[in-house]
């Protein structure tokens, strides 16, 4: 069976279905276009050398420093190796991978940037089962859940631990193992993954659906 993303309808008996049933995920048309659109926007950014926070420049207090043309992608990266300084237990696998569904589900909206090539990456991590290690203390909330996300994030590019048929094994040595290349980040695609909420959200639609098991088994 297949669950379809579109952007808008996903709910969490959805995601309740992909989480207790072998469901794989594909993605509308529509979607994918939204997706084609936004990333159009970051190259004419790029073509007309724009100064666009995030994508020719720094981040945080560097937000006035124009980044050289050909360090664009390098930034991406080393934003993500940056943020991905969480310690502690790991989330569990279910929360990890709701968290890579509503991460992708937020991409699909069109406003992010990113590239076909990412989001197909996360697509296919899904479908594979390919969850990435991340552990559950760092930042988190309002700003962002930006360590959390980041090590999500370092899975896709071949980097850092994930689980993968009952196993913790490091992302680049499953990706090698399925003949799957990492995900090369484009401009704006690091800040992309990161500036969003899915761990928190994760948890909480995590949280919801067991509580509400536990309604029907005490009643």
């Amino acid at each position: 069976m297949i669950l379809f993303l579109d952007r808008e309808s996903l709910t969490i008996k959805e995601i309740k279905k992909l989480l207790n049933q072998d469901l794989h995920i594909d993605i509308r048309e529509e979607a994918l276009e939204c997706v084609r659109n936004s990333c159009q926007v970051v190259e004419r950014i790029i073509e007309k050398k724009e100064t666009m926070y995030g994508i020719t420049t720094g981040f945080g207090l560097f937000s006035d420093v124009r980044i050289d043309s050909g360090q664009y992608n390098e930034l991406q990266v080393n934003l993500i190796r940056s943020h991905a300084c969480s310690i502690g237990e790991p989330f569990s696998e279910e929360v990890a991978l709701v968290m890579m569904i509503l991460r992708l589900n937020t991409l699909l909206k069109g406003h992010s940037g990113v590239t076909l090539e990412l989001v197909e990456q996360l697509k296919y991590f899904i479908n594979e089962r390919i969850i990435p290690v991340i552990p559950q203390q760092g930042s988190l909330g309002a700003y962002g859940d930006l360590a959390s996300l980041s090590h999500l994030a370092l899975g896709l590019i071949g980097e850092g631990d994930v689980y993968y048929d009952s196993q913790q094994l490091t992302s680049f040595d499953v990706l090698d193992k399925l003949g799957r290349k990492p995900l090369k980040l484009q401009a704006k695609e690091g800040l992309a993954l990161i500036d969003g909420t899915q761990a928190m959200t994760a948890q909480g639609v995590i949280n919801c659906i067991e509580a509400e098991d536990l309604a029907y088994q005490a009643e």
